[in-house]
């Protein structure tokens, strides 16, 4: 029985190539698999159709939207996940998702090998492969780009020798991955840190310095998961979808950071994420008012080391399980209202409101009324300051000596 071979297909010229490359380099069948996460252009039938015109002998595909901003985008939001503080996880989150499938159509099909088109220099290639040696351990992985010394020039080559269904002349200065979560654009000439990023390179955002009037938002959680926006219930996928639109149009969520990839080399990156990060800045602001104080400081750090996890490719690893369970007890009680101002590039909270909430109004205010009974203050500051009293005690007497 022949060997069969499962790829990851986006419908680009790399991918297109790849299918025909990798059969004749393997002698094994390809079954090109194409997961939709949002990124929008082509239909999943036309990308199935050029997959089969490239020579896959089958065409597994997906629309996987609803359940990419259910089951990874709103655990990213839940954790407030910014990879060194900038990067709200755009492509590392969809790498998982489509892992599932391309393991799922290898059982389907009989593949033992399953194929991706990342070069042996980035992240990508890290998070597919741990993923399928997670979910799939049985199979082998292989890279063209890595493996089987498919570049750029031979891709174009080999595309217009076989004749094949896909534009070859067209060069993109960037390479560009995006979904519905956000967009990263890289290399060009922004390989040179110090060149400004031109405005041709964004496609999610506005330009923020002349924006339209403000827009008033108010978003609604319920245990830390979007579903409502000005009253009107949404799924996550549209409240996502909805988001990217309007803090788009204000040029919220542009993102210009040099980042630490995990194979050790430090990459700049552009990322558009509108939707995302009006959605992680209302979040964080409800969780201000209705997650205890030591908690709220254990989960930043929490978060911080899932989003490290996630980018390294560690989506299926016990750890970040361990971790999931910690962040869904937190949200037990993060529901209510977020209202926000989009305009010139912010997203800008001026109102809250939660029935779980821990904000004590009668505590809080200085006026009449007040019910904290502040005689309490002067102990408390001489208990808290003990230690240190004794410590800084103990200094001068050594000192002195």
């Amino acid at each position: 029985m022949t060997e069969r071979i499962v790829l990851a297909y986006s419908g680009g010229l790399d991918t297109s190539v790849a299918i025909g490359w990798i059969g004749e380099a393997t002698g094994a069948e390809v079954i090109a698999v194409a997961v939709d996460v949002g990124q929008g252009g082509e239909s999943l039938e036309t990308i199935r159709q050029r997959a089969l015109g490239c020579g896959a002998v089958e065409a597994y595909v997906a629309d996987a939207r609803d359940e990419f901003a259910n089951e990874y985008a709103m655990p990213t939001l839940k954790a407030n996940a910014l990879y060194q503080g900038h990067y709200p996880l755009v492509s590392a989150i969809s790498r998982p998702v489509i892992v599932k499938h391309l393991v799922k159509a290898a059982r389907e099909f009989g593949a033992t090998t399953v194929a991706h088109g990342c070069t042996g220099k980035g992240n990508d290639q890290v998070r597919f492969e741990v993923g399928i040696q997670t979910l799939g351990p049985d199979l082998k992985c292989i890279a063209p780009v890595r493996d089987l010394a498919l570049t750029r020039d031979k891709a174009i080559a080999f595309a217009e020798e076989k004749g094949l269904p896909i534009e070859t002349t067209k060069k993109n200065p960037y390479s560009i991955d995006q979904n519905v979560w956000g967009r990263a654009v890289e290399t060009g000439y922004l390989e040179d840190i110090w060149n400004a990023p031109t405005k041709d390179i964004y496609d999610y955002t506005a330009t923020p310095e002349f924006p339209p009037a403000p827009d008033e938002v108010t978003i609604s959680f319920q245990a830390g998961v979007p579903v409502a926006i000005d009253g009107v219930k949404v799924t996550p996928l549209q409240a996502i979808q909805e988001l990217n639109r309007r803090a788009g149009a204000q040029g919220v969520g542009r993102i210009d950071v040099v980042e630490d990839r995990l194979v050790g080399i430090k990459s700049r990156e552009i990322y558009e994420a509108p939707g995302a990060m009006a959605l992680i800045t209302a979040h964080k602001h409800l969780e201000d008012i209705t997650i205890e104080r030591e908690q709220a400081r254990f989960k930043a750090t929490v978060g911080q080391r899932w989003a490290e996890l996630v980018y390294d490719g560690q989506w299926f690893s016990p750890l970040k399980r361990s971790l999931d369970a910690f962040i869904e007890d937190t949200q037990q009680y993060v529901s209510g209202d977020i209202r926000m101002v989009l305009h010139g590039g912010q997203a800008i909270v001026n109102g809250r409101r939660s029935d779980t909430s821990l904000y004590d109004f009668d505590l809080a205010t200085y006026d009449t009324g007040d019910t904290f009974d502040q005689s309490m203050a002067r102990g408390f500051i001489e208990l808290w300051g003990m230690s240190s009293k004794v410590a800084s005690g103990r200094d001068l007497r050594v000192a002195g000596q």
